[in-house]
């Protein structure tokens, strides 16, 4: 957050970056020390969702207004829309199903401030789709849960993989910004939504246990 009222959209993005290492990795290391005994009256899980929601929320939205990005007329009902839309989502108690899936659109709020910032959308244009993922919170559709969803799990891991690859490059060499780059990375992100969209289709049909 210092960086970005710096005006260091890098330095941001590198530290938004190290929280997602973090959170690949702090539930295997709370296991591996268990933490559980040793502090028994912690709920690691809770704790865990207020980490994610200021790291994956509240730092991207900050980002996103002080980096000027949306008109001044829609600062306050699209982040306010985004802020309390991540809030329910973060307190569902089907946010991850058994399957290993996320219910509504998970907050991937740093990824697409990331994407916002590299190929610089217009105003009008960021506050819609900020708007309709805020929207998609609340739709019961099945999202990928990269790491952990069975189907197609070693083509998602090993796409996601490089996909995280082209992403720190661009976050390393962003300025003139790697617009080139950035939009073919977007084929991952359609195939992340196809396969969610393709899985929701199958579990509601019964076909996916």
């Amino acid at each position: 957050m210092l960086a970005t009222m710096r005006g260091d959209a890098q330095t941001a993005f590198a530290w938004m970056a190290y929280t997602l290492f973090v959170d690949a990795i702090d539930g295997t290391l709370a296991r591996h020390f268990e933490v559980k005994r040793v502090m028994p009256t912690i709920d690691g899980a809770r704790l865990d969702d207020c980490v994610d929601y200021f790291t994956y929320v509240v730092v991207p939205v900050f980002f996103v207004v002080q980096m000027g990005m949306l008109p001044a007329a829609l600062v306050v009902p699209v982040t306010s829309l985004v802020l309390v839309a991540s809030l329910f989502g973060f307190g569902r108690t089907d946010a991850k199903t058994e399957d290993h899936l996320f219910t509504g659109f998970p907050s991937y709020w740093n990824v697409v401030a990331f994407y916002l910032y590299v190929l610089e959308w217009p105003g009008w244009a960021s506050a819609l789709l900020l708007s309709m993922l805020a929207v998609g919170v609340f739709v019961p559709v099945r999202y990928v849960y990269p790491s952990r969803t069975t189907t197609l799990r070693p083509l998602t891991v090993g796409l996601g993989v490089g996909w995280a690859m082209a992403l720190l490059w661009a976050i390393a060499h962003l300025e003139p910004r790697p617009k080139a780059l950035a939009t073919a990375s977007l084929l991952y992100v359609l195939y992340y939504f196809g396969l969610s969209f393709v899985l929701t289709r199958r579990r509601a049909t019964g076909r996916l246990s």
